[in-house]
């Protein structure tokens, strides 16, 4: 893999960094010119190293564990970290289309309970082409009181997978290198995430078999002139969130970010649901005028602005004009929801190239793949043309138009597996440099005219070498699944760095009652929500939910996207959120589960949502305490104003389905 032209990334070895005479860090030259450490010093002699009991892996490239039945071929490297059960932890390394005397590693702690590891191929050993030296790393962690497997990965549970699962490939335009094994109390068992966020790795975990143990493994391309393979493993026992959002920072250190819009941390609204492609410069403006009076900041014009077509799929994607019939003055509908008081984001299926766009005829040499299914093709990046095109037509919207952001949709469908070799013409050989590329120049061409443009991406593209280019990141489709929205929501904090997260599309039947219309809302409380629904259609009831969880998540946007989140029994799909910050704690209940209140001195003001059917809130008190508590309903309407006098232990407390307890606690 080619050295790329930026500095260090995160967890590259500073001054102050161990180096290979450190207790905690060994190299190649180093084993063998010094003495294996002392065992006091927490790390075996390499005699009596425990190899790893193979374990079964169809699929994998060498049949099965990372050297299994070979330990002359792995390098163990002692981490100077201990188990819960006081077993050291030891990394075993091993270099395809090379041997182990060709590594070089550093181990660097990062603080109590948690290492930096780095792995390069030395300098002076013979190398194989780039292509084919891999890195691979396993480490095993008991499986001792194991609950849960937590990853990015929006398609897979959070239980516990076999070892013979196969590993995610994770690169700049799918997913993010990161995965936490979690143990009772939502403690993190272990935590460990890969540096490299642009190009291909694979990573996996599963418990093995064989030995009651959980295998983590990681593999990365690299050579003498490469990245090298970056590795922080967390031990700490902490909050599996807190070890998951210091993964976060890990990225982004020595990252610039432009910083967020106001607009993109409050509520939205998205044409999607409620109109899909049918829309229109009056329909928008209607759903516009609606949405700001309920607290909406702005609006999301989805699929269909581009085309007469109704039919879905992407075959007029490419061209991307607006469609005349519909909107005959893109410019002039921009300028009258500005009046309104919104902020208005387009829709682009960036990949995408239709076969009934003009443009099909002059890039179908320049594609990474069809698919017939969707009548449309992906666009190969690496290619300047490409990129041009694109570029040019997506910043017409915030040039000549004003849009104040783009909702950039299908950026993962650039995450081709075996892509065709780079095109005549190509300026760079990897996919995900020419994804990089593209939105990169995208990014430098549109704050020239808009400094503040409001950028969406979704998931699974969640990849912390996309922050740069964006503000804000979504759940993906899960139309009318609050809890599905919910676990989506969550995980997608916890990854997100400087980003505001946006729940998918908030939807109901236009049947449902108000308390389950605020169901969906509470279910989408530590992001922001985008409402689609047609608001015109709805009863006042529903209108009123609307309106008073909207001013809700306004109210409360620091502590809600901001505060410190902790999730609870990622197993059970967070059965219980909270969040908090210095002034105020926020607690959604999702299941009829009691409810701890905050230490005291702690934040004066506790919020609890209900979305439970159950009204009976149990509140945990440590001791006991005053507070003033207001009972608000679904729709804003206070039914309880009273002073409780709280004892040590629950304390029942009736807070309707939909509804929201406020307490204050007295100083």
């Amino acid at each position: 893999m080619p050295a790329e032209s930026e500095s260090p990334g995160p967890g590259s070895p500073g001054p102050g960094s161990l180096g290979p005479e450190s207790p905690g860090s060994e190299s190649a030259e180093s084993r063998s010119a010094a003495p294996p450490p002392a065992a006091s010093d927490g790390v075996e002699p390499e005699g009596v190293t425990p190899w790893p009991v193979p374990a079964w892996r169809p699929g994998l490239p060498d049949g099965g564990a990372s050297g299994a039945g070979d330990p002359g071929g792995q390098l163990p490297l002692h981490t100077g970290l201990f188990h819960s059960t006081g077993d050291p932890l030891v990394v075993h390394l091993r270099l395809s289309g090379g041997t182990r005397e060709q590594l070089e590693t550093t181990v660097t702690p990062d603080g109590e309970g948690a290492v930096l590891i780095e792995v390069t191929v030395a300098a002076e050993a013979p190398t194989a082409p780039a292509t084919s030296l891999t890195v691979h790393a396993e480490w095993r962690v008991p499986c001792v009181g194991a609950t849960a497997y937590w990853t990015p990965d929006t398609s897979a549970p959070c239980w516990l997978p076999p070892s013979w699962t196969l590993p995610r490939t994770v690169s700049l335009a799918l997913g993010a290198p990161v995965a936490s094994l979690v143990g009772a109390g939502d403690r993190a068992l272990c935590t460990a995430a890969l540096g490299e966020t642009s190009a291909p790795v694979r990573v996996g975990g599963g418990v093995v078999e064989e030995s009651g143990e959980f295998a983590f493994t990681a593999e990365q391309q690299l050579d003498s002139y490469g990245r090298p393979l970056r590795l922080r493993i967390d031990l700490t026992g902490r909050h599996f969130a807190a070890t998951v959002q210091d993964v976060a920072a890990w990225w982004g250190e020595g990252l610039r970010h432009p910083g967020v819009a106001p607009a993109a941390r409050l509520p939205a609204y998205s044409t999607w649901y409620s109109l899909h492609q049918h829309v229109d410069a009056a329909a928008v403006e209607r759903q516009a005028a609606l949405a700001a009076d309920l607290g909406c900041a702005s609006i999301i014009v989805d699929d269909g602005w581009q085309t007469a077509d109704r039919t879905r799929g992407y075959g007029h994607c490419g061209d991307w004009d607006a469609n005349p019939e519909a909107f005959p003055d893109p410019a002039a509908h921009v300028a009258e929801v500005h009046r309104l008081g919104l902020a208005e984001l387009l829709w682009y299926a960036v990949p995408y190239i239709g076969r009934h766009d003009d443009a099909w005829d002059r890039f179908k040499g320049m594609l990474l793949r069809e698919e017939p299914e969707v009548d449309a093709a992906v666009l190969d990046p690496r290619h300047p043309a490409v990129r041009g095109h694109l570029i040019e037509k997506i910043s017409k919207a915030v040039e000549q138009w004003g849009v104040d952001g783009l909702k950039l949709d299908f950026i993962d469908r650039f995450a081709v597996k075996d892509p065709p070799p780079a095109p005549t013409g190509a300026d760079h050989t990897a996919v995900h440099e020419g994804v990089r590329q593209l939105l990169a120049d995208l990014d430098a061409r549109l704050r020239r005219t808009c400094p503040d443009v409001i950028v969406e991406l979704r998931q699974p593209y969640v990849s912390p070498g996309l922050w740069p280019y964006a503000a804000m990141i979504r759940a993906t489709d899960c139309p009318l699944s609050p809890a599905e929205n919910r676990q989506r929501t969550v995980d997608c904090r916890l990854t997100s760095g400087p980003l505001a997260v946006h729940a998918d599309m908030i939807m109901w039947h236009p049947a449902e009652t108000p308390e389950n219309v605020a169901v969906h809302l509470i279910n989408a409380l530590f992001s922001v929500p985008q409402i689609s629904i047609d608001l015109a259609a709805q009863s006042p009831d529903q209108l009123a939910v609307v309106r008073f969880w909207t001013r809700v998540f306004r109210t409360h946007v620091d502590v809600l996207q901001l505060g410190s989140l902790e999730p609870s029994r990622p197993e059970l799909g967070y059965p219980q959120v909270r969040a908090h910050d210095a002034r105020a704690t926020v607690v959604a209940r999702y299941a009829p589960l009691p409810v701890a209140l905050p230490e005291r001195p702690g934040p004066r003001t506790v919020l609890v949502a209900n979305a439970d059917p159950d009204p009976v809130v149990l509140l945990t008190a440590t001791g006991p305490e005053r507070v003033l508590a207001l009972v608000r309903d679904c729709r804003g309407d206070i039914l309880s104003e009273t002073v409780l006098d709280l004892l040590a232990g629950p304390n029942p407390v009736t807070v309707p389905t939909g509804g929201l307890l406020t307490l204050t606690r007295e100083r």
